[in-house]
């Protein structure tokens, strides 16, 4: 990795199968904000509390578990489906109806009248996502040459990314559009606007399939499938201690932290925003222009950038930018309701979003092993949340307790320890 000068690393780009990865990052993003920052802010302009919205994030835990069922989607056939489509696109038909099916449902929810159910609903939804997530990771890593994969992570990334926005920010403007007014709570606006950016989940179904099944999983499906058995279960984690020996404690460390200062901070967002005054209109205006914009620019740059200079500086990089842009939300809490500002704090915030996770996916992609990339991705991604999200529950309880701006100084400060671990891992596996 490093090798390839620039103009070699953007002409990676050009290639059919990105097209579809896009469309697979996009329906793999869409989920994830209609449980989370949307939902948090839909319950906040339903009147919920804060300490409930940040104790209801934990829905999210729902991906940290993803390796407990990876290894189904690693050696279990789909009755019919497996024969037509192959293991990998099978499972991801499968789970991309159910996230159709129950995002209309909880678009017909009232959290305001059932908010149980409704909670109910979205962790359901995080299970469906959580398992498109396990089989399209695995599809993803073994569609391309190792060489390709950073370039394939930043496409993934710019449709995942994207899709976020889609349903963050497309999800009030729609909201505010059917409702008639900027502020206030509509239930029939907010169903109307979960309906319409739910099918963006469609896109990632004429993905799967429009595309083929990889060469290695057509290999391993004409010969007979390894059963499940408790030495099949635990071989994908073995072969990773076995691999990286007493390093792997350092490889889990920085998977653990990396994203720990975003994730804290963005179940706030949202409610930060409201609460700050800030229509759904504004919001969705500046999202989708320069939010777009510089979450696509992050995600190429740095997928190319790993090409240009290798994973582990551009990791360093985005790890020292995502502190920064919470600084970022703390000077906005401060000035209060500029929107040129809110301009500002979103650019810089999603430009180094989607510079880190273009390495970070790459970063968790190198470290698979053959014949187990479901699981173990599933593991690594699943080792990347659940420190993060059991620390977001609390978020709301510390709004409450210091105020929007000392609570993104302390979201900053959190991801200072990850420069370090960064530092050390680029020491004891110099090989990336």
């Amino acid at each position: 990795m490093g090798t390839k000068t620039w103009r070699q690393a953007l002409c990676s780009y050009w290639d059919v199968r990105f097209a579809r990865m896009f469309l697979l990052g996009f329906s793999a993003g869409v989920p994830l904000l209609l449980v989370l920052g949307t939902y948090s802010y839909r319950l906040r302009e339903a009147g919920i509390s804060l300490s409930t919205i940040g104790f209801l994030s934990w829905i999210g835990l729902i991906y940290g578990f993803k390796w407990a069922w990876a290894p189904l989607i690693d050696k279990c056939s789909v009755p019919i489906f497996t024969k037509l489509l192959g293991q990998r696109r099978s499972w991801l038909l499968i789970s991309q109806a159910a996230l159709i099916a129950f995002i209309t449902m909880m678009a017909f929810i009232d959290p305001r009248e059932h908010l149980a159910l409704s909670g109910l609903v979205a962790l359901c939804v995080a299970f469906a996502s959580a398992t498109q997530d396990i089989a399209l990771d695995a599809f993803r890593i073994e569609s391309a040459e190792i060489e390709l994969q950073a370039a394939f992570s930043a496409v993934y990334q710019s449709g995942y990314r994207l899709a976020m926005i889609w349903a963050g920010a497309g999800t009030l403007a729609v909201t505010a559009w059917a409702s008639g007014s900027p502020h206030g709570y509509d239930p029939s606006a907010w169903c109307f606007g979960y309906l319409v950016t739910g099918l963006g989940v469609i896109a990632g179904m004429v993905a799967t399939i429009c595309s083929a099944e990889p060469p290695s999983v057509l290999k391993d499906s004409n010969s007979q499938r390894e059963m499940l058995t408790l030495h099949s279960l635990t071989e994908p984690f073995s072969a990773f201690f076995r691999q990286f020996g007493r390093n792997a404690v350092w490889v889990l460390l920085l998977i653990v932290t990396y994203r720990i200062s975003d994730v804290v901070m963005g179940v706030m967002a949202n409610p930060f925003y409201q609460d700050l005054g800030f229509s759904k209109g504004e919001i969705a205006a500046v999202s989708k222009t320069f939010g777009v914009a510089m979450t696509l620019v992050g995600a190429f740059v740095g997928g190319a950038a790993v090409l240009r200079w290798g994973v582990m500086r551009v990791l360093m990089a985005g790890a020292v930018l995502a502190c920064c842009t919470n600084l970022f939300f703390s000077a906005l809490g401060i000035l209060g309701p500029k929107l040129w500002f809110l301009t500002v704090t979103v650019s810089a915030d999603n430009l180094a979003a989607g510079v880190a996770s273009a390495a970070f996916v790459a970063y968790l992609s190198g470290l698979t092993t053959s014949g187990n990339t479901a699981t173990q991705y599933a593991f690594f991604s699943s080792c990347m949340l659940l420190l993060p999200k059991f620390l977001a529950g609390f978020s709301g309880v510390a709004v409450d307790a210091f105020g929007y701006p000392v609570f993104f100084i302390l979201t900053a400060l959190m991801g200072l320890p990850v420069v370090w671990v960064i530092w050390k891992n680029e020491r004891v596996l110099p090989c990336r």
